[in-house]
């Protein structure tokens, strides 16, 4: 039996990279675009990440993207440059060792995370967002990794399936906004 192989662009997450398509939602959806709300202070997040203790920049975009549940993950383009920026201002100091570039505060750098004394910026990030939206986005995302797993290793008739379920499925959710808030829905 033959099987068609999806071949995925970008990092996986569907065509030019961005996962889910469509307009930015309230959890900073919208592929790499997502809008002033779903960024935050690049400079403010490695100054906190590394008062706590040191890590190098591969390490602080994962720990950003942890502590945001997802919703916010610093570029590699925007961490590097600015660690460069930190260790020219002499607020941080990097040091070779396993392969890897170490980041630790200098004195000045510890001054600066005492002056900022305001919530950690992956806090801003998240403000606002609501419990409920964050199982949303889990559910959104386990759904899509299940129909990726179908379009690369399903049969055909087991992807026609799926595509169906899927089909199904967006209509229902159109659905759901068509209805409104209707006051019977709060009671439930």
């Amino acid at each position: 039996m033959m099987r068609r192989r999806i071949y995925m662009h970008g990092h996986g997450h569907g065509p030019h990279g961005a996962w889910p398509p469509g307009p930015p939602g309230p959890w900073g959806f919208g592929g790499r675009r997502r809008g002033r709300r779903g960024r935050g202070d690049v400079r403010a997040a490695i100054l906190a990440l590394l008062a706590e203790r040191p890590m190098h920049g591969y390490e602080m975009i994962q720990e950003l993207e942890t502590r945001t549940g997802g919703v916010w993950r610093p570029s590699p383009g925007s961490v590097y440059p600015t660690l460069q920026l930190l260790e020219d201002e002499d607020l941080i100091t990097g040091e070779e060792g396993e392969g890897r570039r170490r980041f630790t505060l200098t004195d000045a750098g510890r001054a600066e995370t005492e002056r900022q004394g305001q919530r950690p910026p992956w806090e801003e990030v998240t403000a606002g967002v609501a419990p409920e939206a964050w199982s949303l986005r889990d559910a959104i995302a386990q759904i899509a990794q299940a129909a990726w797993s179908v379009a690369a290793a399903g049969s055909e008739a087991q992807q026609a399936k799926a595509l169906e379920i899927l089909k199904d499925s967006r209509r229902r959710l159109y659905a759901i906004l068509a209805e409104g808030d209707r006051p019977e829905d709060d009671q439930a």
